[in-house]
């Protein structure tokens, strides 16, 4: 989603994102990722560049039930966007997404959603 002037639409990647997980596309998912990115999840770690990515979302995606992806919240942040969905499990979940300049995800640290008591 990447355009002239260095400027992208971030909410566009990240939905871009949603749809190739939903989709179970796994090259199209790790296509948003730049070459160096991370993902960092509080229960499995960090994984960084494609294999690792691979490594990583390749049995999330083959898991993922019916329901999972769904979106809950999408919210702009200063330095990136913050998204709520059903993750693959079902659980309800956190990602904040961090960009490249070009518009490459360079980062994605996720985290359960505590619900309200």
């Amino acid at each position: 989603m990447a355009n002239t002037n260095n400027r992208f639409d971030a909410v566009g990647v990240v939905v871009d994102w949603i749809d190739a997980c939903k989709q179970r596309r796994l090259d199209a998912l790790l296509d948003l990722y730049d070459d160096a990115a991370t993902v960092e999840c509080c229960e499995s770690g960090s994984f960084n560049g494609r294999s690792e990515m691979e490594r990583y979302w390749r049995p999330r995606l083959a898991r993922a039930g019916n329901d999972a992806f769904a979106i809950d919240a999408l919210t702009p942040e200063e330095d990136g966007i913050s998204l709520d969905y059903r993750g693959y499990d079902g659980r309800i979940m956190r990602t904040h997404f961090r960009f490249t300049r070009p518009g490459k995800i360079r980062l994605t640290a996720c985290e359960p959603v505590k619900s309200a008591a």
